[in-house]
């Protein structure tokens, strides 16, 4: 099972009802066209978001800025 969700609230909504629902979050994207992709710490914790955000979920095909982790200058 996934632990991604894809949901159109900004993050800071998305935060509030993780926290509410006491699920743990791993990694939060803001999307391009709006909304937020949210990586939760389990996969049980995705199915509560996605119940929970269940009129706010966006398709999994939602189109995503490509990541580049920023170079520190050490190896």
């Amino acid at each position: 099972m996934s632990r991604v969700v894809f949901t159109s609230l900004p993050e800071q909504d998305v935060i509030a009802k993780c926290a509410a629902a006491d699920v743990g979050i791993s990694a939060l994207e803001k999307l391009p066209e709006g909304g937020t992709r949210l990586v939760t710490m389990s996969s049980a914790g995705a199915v509560l978001m996605m119940r929970k955000l269940k009129s706010s979920l966006i398709a999994d095909t939602a189109r995503r800025l490509p990541f580049r982790p920023a170079y520190s200058g050490t190896r």
